[in-house]
């Protein structure tokens, strides 16, 4: 028993040199890769440090480049200058010798043209100091021609005196029919006026219950939503019958007035700011305008004559208060009703 211990001991005792054996050469393995990791780690970063300062080296280059470029094309604008300005002076100098080259042959044609000048002037004289009685007889048909032509022209003078004294009048009848038209007018106004009142009194009395319906200045207004459904232009049933009382108005008015007065209702329609965009109106102005007709159109079917009638749409562009609140743009969205002269 003793004996059998003391060999398995020694078992222990020569199995544990060999661990620790195994274990220095994994120790120095993991070194040895570790090592070669690093320096394989150390190599790259190197190369890579070098790839960002050849990359840095080129874009500093291409910096340089452009400058240069950039420096040459400028260099080429001024040297195409330079060539511009010289062609022009080169064009002006031909065109001035040119001129120069003109001058110098005028100034040898009039030498000419005077010389024989001179000579005809001399010829001239010697044959009038050899005139003859032909030439006296000539000279005194010329001057009855001159006195003729004075007569004719005192002729000529006097119809035109004749003329603008008929013009003078004329323009005095012109200013004295003017005058006349202008007190015409305004009688016509004063009286126009006078049943534009009649035609607001009985208005008023008619509409004085609607508080949607309002007088501005010498127009009766009608807000957009008494009359048309939001962005329509067909008058609904309220319309119609808001619109029933001033149609019968008009056609009581229209018996009273004189034929002479050349009067007209004017229908305005008018928006609010907000636009309106479809295949039916394709702006504002299409829908106000549509909505005065609308407005024109039930008139003529209540008995109003169409030549007492006129339709316009004005868009968002008359408006009667600023501001973008609601009841700003209820009160821009309106139909003006206006008595007036054509």
């Amino acid at each position: 028993m003793a004996r059998g211990r003391v060999r398995r001991g020694g078992d222990h005792q020569e199995f544990w040199p060999g661990y620790v054996d195994v274990l220095s050469t994994l120790l120095l393995v993991v070194t040895f890769l570790m090592s070669v990791f690093m320096i394989a780690q150390y190599f790259a970063t190197q190369e890579s440090m070098g790839k960002d300062t050849v990359l840095r080296r080129l874009t500093r280059q291409i910096a340089e480049l452009t400058s240069l470029l950039s420096l040459e094309k400028g260099k080429s604008q001024d040297k195409a200058d330079e060539i511009a300005a010289l062609q022009a002076t080169l064009a002006a100098a031909k065109e001035e010798n040119a001129k120069l080259s003109g001058f110098a042959l005028t100034g040898d044609e009039n030498a000419k043209a005077a010389a024989g000048q001179i000579s005809s002037l001399t010829t001239e004289l010697d044959s009038q100091k050899e005139i003859s009685n032909e030439a006296l007889a000539k000279v005194d048909l010329l001057n009855q021609q001159m006195l003729a032509m004075r007569q004719q022209l005192a002729a000529l003078n006097a119809a035109l005196e004749a003329t603008e004294k008929k013009d003078l009048d004329s323009q005095e009848r012109i200013k004295d029919l003017g005058a006349r038209l202008n007190a015409a007018l305004a009688r016509q106004v004063q009286e126009l006026q006078r049943y534009r009142s009649d035609f607001f009194g009985r208005l008023s009395e008619l509409l004085k219950n609607r508080k949607d319906i309002r007088v501005v200045g010498d127009r009766f207004v009608f807000e957009s939503e008494v009359l048309f459904a939001s962005g329509q232009a067909t008058l609904t049933p309220e319309g119609l019958a808001a619109m029933e009382p001033v149609a019968d108005a008009i056609v009581q008015l229209e018996k009273t007035i004189p034929p002479e007065i050349d009067w007209v209702l004017q229908v305005n329609g008018h928006t609010d700011i907000r636009p309106i965009a479809n295949p039916t109106f394709p702006s504002n102005w299409e829908l106000s305008t549509a909505r005065a007709a609308s407005v024109v159109k039930y008139m003529i079917s209540r008995g109003v004559p169409p030549k007492r009638l006129v339709a316009a749409g004005y868009g968002e562009f008359q408006p009667i208060e600023q501001g973008t609140t609601e009841e700003a743009l209820q009160r821009n969205r309106r139909i003006e009703l206006k008595l007036t002269n054509r």
